[in-house]
């Protein structure tokens, strides 16, 4: 990323920068879908500015995938936080906020299930792994908020309903796919409930 004269480098800024535009880059053509050098080049930096920030592409995609489950997270948490006191509103919540996600033009599946579908690593699979635990821990808070008898299962339940929902949305219908999935997963928690 060009510096303008007299400015200052700073190398947070460019990193964040960097990582930034190579999570679009990435997400709309897969991580295997770009080489180093066309990323390089949609990006904006040299082969040498990547790997100084990142090490390899690897590295790179390692980053992205961390920023992205901790923006995600924090997304469908901030859904249910906001949806006030009661879990069934929460997990609806929840399941509106990812059909909004659904219905983005960009939408493109779930980056965690792409990248471990994609790249079948150590770093990647654990990230993922990382990622849906903090989906299970929401669900499952959500489930022991509303008195269920075994939390731990119907939070399991709960999110295969959400994966689930995804994985159709981006390859087979997006339209309705969150709602059909929180229809479910209001049954399941009603039925749960002690």
């Amino acid at each position: 990323m060009p510096v303008p004269k007299g400015s200052t480098i700073d190398p947070g800024r460019t990193r964040a920068a960097i990582l930034a535009k190579a999570t679009e880059v990435l997400y709309e053509r897969g991580l295997d879908g770009v080489g180093v050098a066309e990323l390089c080049a949609r990006v904006g930096v040299s082969k040498e500015t990547l790997y100084r920030h990142f090490g390899t592409k690897d590295g790179l995609v390692e980053a992205m995938l961390r920023a992205r489950s901790e923006r995600v997270a924090g997304w469908l948490a901030d859904a249910a936080a906001t949806a006030g006191d009661d879990p069934a509103d929460q997990l609806a919540a929840v399941f509106d906020a990812l059909q909004g996600w659904y219905d983005d033009p960009v939408f493109r599946g779930c980056a965690m299930l792409n990248a471990a579908a994609q790249h079948h690593v150590a770093a990647v699979r654990a990230i993922t792994a990382r990622h849906l635990g903090r989906h299970l821990e929401l669900l499952t808070g959500i489930a022991a908020r509303a008195g269920a008898a075994d939390p731990p299962a119907l939070g399991r339940q709960l999110l295969l309903l959400v994966e689930g929902a995804t994985v159709v949305a981006a390859h087979h219908d997006a339209a309705g796919a969150g709602e059909a999935a929180k229809q479910a997963a209001l049954v399941l928690l009603s039925a749960h409930r002690a």
